[in-house]
């Protein structure tokens, strides 16, 4: 759970910068699509998880912006030594964005 609240803690600098306008709107979709099949992102999260992994998103509402959502990639990452570039970073956040978690650009 320490490691949880750290990736978090990590990711609040990136929620402000996220939510200046569209979120991830530059990020590469396909590349975000091959990287998670490439790397069995779902696998890995019914293995958390069970049923299908998707309950992996949302814990409890704890990802509740871009940031949190490209800090909790980058903890993803680090954990299981993938080695992405920053850009992979956010293909893959984007992916989830645009799956699961439709941020989108802040109403004014």
């Amino acid at each position: 759970m320490k490691t949880f609240a750290a990736a978090l803690a990590l990711a609040a600098p990136l929620a402000a910068a996220a939510q200046a306008g569209s979120a991830f709107k530059d990020a590469d979709l396909a590349l975000g699509e091959k990287l998670i099949a490439e790397h069995r992102c779902g696998a890995c999260h019914i293995r958390r998880v069970g049923g299908d992994g998707n309950a992996i998103y949302r814990p409890q509402g704890r990802i509740n912006t871009p940031g949190a959502l490209r800090g909790m990639v980058e903890y993803c990452s680090t954990e299981l030594n993938l080695s992405l570039f920053p850009e992979e970073l956010d293909a893959i956040a984007a992916v989830l964005d645009r799956d699961h978690y439709r941020f989108g650009p802040k109403k004014q």
